[in-house]
């Protein structure tokens, strides 16, 4: 059997998954790699295209009973949640209120945006690693930050307005639910049991292992430097990355009944 899984080329999950798609760790199963931008993941859930995806838990509601969440690959915690960033300070209402680009309407930052900001402006859609250099352009006022901006943004002559994980973790003491792993709801229960199992090796293999995947994550990555993507990895896979715990549990709940409310 080969199952088609979707995640991102960023080093966090390169680092995570490279034991599962090298065959290093048991699996009753071959992947068929499927390597996205996690805003094109989430799109590709109204179709249910890939078999096991990581998904945006922005949009976990929208994919409904087609996709159910496993329990290991997650991407959460304390300290993890997107920034605003613009040319000069200023509060975050204001950069909202402006021209502000964004990761994608599904990802889990612009939800949460919308969670602390309601009263949003102009919001353009650009992909994540694009949106730094709009802003230093002058083509967006703000920009909605993921991924690798989180530590290069300073690079580029721009100041954080807002953490937004640190507004969900002052507003829930939860930590911050970014993505997880789901698989498609006609999978079989033993199949989806088994993917979870070798989710879970993948990643324990990963910690055991740290220097396993360094050519993997490079040669996805090849545009970082060794010291953006060991900060990317140490950042984004931590324990929940192994088992989403029940305060991840609890914090993924409240992440969505809040959307729920805001709609």
């Amino acid at each position: 059997m080969k199952l088609t899984f979707g995640f991102t080329p960023c080093p966090n999950d390169a680092f995570a998954f490279h034991a599962l798609v090298h065959g290093l760790v048991p699996a009753p199963f071959e992947v068929e790699p499927v390597l996205l931008d996690i805003e094109e993941l989430n799109r590709r859930a109204a179709g249910a295209e890939l078999q096991l995806s990581k998904l945006s838990f922005g949009a976990a509601a929208a994919a409904g009973d087609r996709y159910r969440l496993l329990r290991s690959g997650a991407a959460l915690g304390h300290g993890v949640g997107p920034l605003v960033v613009a040319r000069e300070a200023g509060s975050l209402e204001e950069a909202a209120a402006g021209r502000i680009a964004v990761p994608g309407r599904e990802t889990t930052a612009f939800l949460l945006l919308r969670l602390a900001a309601p009263a949003l402006g102009d919001v353009v859609e650009l992909r994540y690693d694009r949106i730094l250099d709009a802003v230093v352009a002058g083509d967006v006022g703000a920009g909605l930050i993921i991924h690798e901006s989180r530590f290069t943004y300073g690079e580029h002559g721009l100041v954080a307005v807002a953490d937004l994980g640190e507004w969900w973790e002052g507003e829930t003491g939860l930590p911050v639910p970014l993505a997880g792993i789901f698989a498609r709801g006609d999978l079989e229960p033993e199949v989806v049991g088994g993917a979870e199992a070798a989710i879970r090796a993948s990643v324990e293999y990963a910690f055991a292992n740290p220097e396993a995947s360094r050519d993997y994550v490079r040669s996805l990555s090849h545009e970082m430097t060794d010291e953006v993507c060991a900060a990317h990895i140490a950042l984004y896979v931590n324990a929940s990355s192994v088992d989403i715990g029940d305060d991840g549990l609890a914090a993924i709940d409240r992440l969505l009944g809040r959307a729920a409310a805001a709609a």
